[in-house]
């Protein structure tokens, strides 16, 4: 930008994602945040002058309210990154998981909109999309997947709920939801990787703040390649060679008591993935923070992209 600092609105500013994409700002010399006064946050007028007077704007908002927003844009420099799930399969948005292929790296890079992924997507995506890329899964597999997660993935309201004092007595174990099968983030699981149905999914929200585990279970005959965990293990290495946030384990044997904890990588912007199982079935897991890679951080790495600074500029890399 040639010294000159980036102008950024973040619209929605008060959420979870958005305090935290906030955060990540106060150490950076390159950015000029344009604040909106308290009582102005739900001001369409104040929110569409920042809008078009910022470089980038952040969406961090319900989906309704990031559709209105988009619609207040007049100045056509100005770039937007949306964090909710409103975007995400919409033609002209590029979709903010540059680590799947050269082209979604450069559809960030060059976006004018890009579609930040859901924290569950992201575990799912990164496991399943580098299958039928590659040709080791057929598009009509029926996947499954089971999550487990913190309980800041369910913004202010679920915090609150989980913190309060005198809270219900259910809060103490993990729960299980999205009970009906049509969780709001199984459409960019099925768009972005190619399949031809929606995954069966089944997400765990459990007692701790933050970090997350997405596991596919894979039944190793109907693959056409890579049958067993170390080929697989191998394959997910080459795939994801020399990028910054992704990291394949290449066993099990540092896992406190031989078991994947949710809240291992919270505070961490990468991810891991891990191949378990046997010749006869295999599962892939994704170990994140929902809050890093699965939110603010992936909007951060997104940024960073359009920006053409480093890739993890502000963002934390370090275990």
């Amino acid at each position: 930008m040639n010294g000159k600092k980036t102008k950024i609105f973040i619209d929605g500013s008060e959420g979870t994602t958005g305090l935290r994409i906030y955060e990540r700002f106060e150490k950076r010399d390159d950015i000029e945040l344009l604040p909106i006064a308290s009582e102005l946050r739900k001001d369409v007028n104040e929110r569409k002058r920042l809008i078009n007077a910022s470089d980038i704007t952040f969406l961090c908002l319900p989906d309704a309210a990031a559709k209105e927003s988009v619609g207040l844009v007049e100045n056509d420099a100005v770039r937007v990154i949306d964090t909710s799930t409103a975007h995400r399969t919409e033609e002209g948005w590029a979709y903010g998981f540059p680590e799947l292929s050269k082209a979604h790296e450069e559809a960030v890079r060059n976006g004018k909109r890009v579609a930040v992924p859901g924290c569950h997507a992201t575990g799912f995506i990164s496991l399943v999309y580098p299958l039928i890329a590659g040709g080791l899964l057929a598009a009509d597999y029926p996947a499954a997947a089971f999550s487990l997660t913190g309980y800041s993935g369910g913004g202010k309201k679920m915090i609150a709920e989980y913190e309060a004092e005198q809270r219900h007595g259910d809060l103490a174990a993990p729960r299980e939801y999205a009970l009906t099968q049509q969780h709001k983030h199984l459409k960019e699981m099925k768009t972005v990787t190619g399949l031809s149905r929606e995954p069966l999914f089944s997400p765990i929200v459990a007692d701790y703040y933050s970090g997350m585990v997405v596991s596919v279970p894979l039944y190793t005959e109907f693959l056409k390649a890579c049958r067993n965990p170390k080929e697989m293990q191998e394959y997910f290495a080459q795939y994801y060679n020399n990028k910054k946030f992704i990291r394949v384990e290449s066993g099990t044997e540092e896992l406190y008591g031989g078991m994947l904890s949710g809240c291992s990588l919270s505070g961490w912007d990468g991810l891991k993935v891990y191949i378990t199982g046997n010749e006869e079935r295999m599962v892939l897991s994704a170990q994140f923070d929902n809050l890093g890679k699965g939110a603010s951080g992936a909007a951060i790495q997104c940024l960073n992209l359009m920006l053409g600074c480093e890739e993890d500029k502000g963002l934390n890399l370090v275990l």
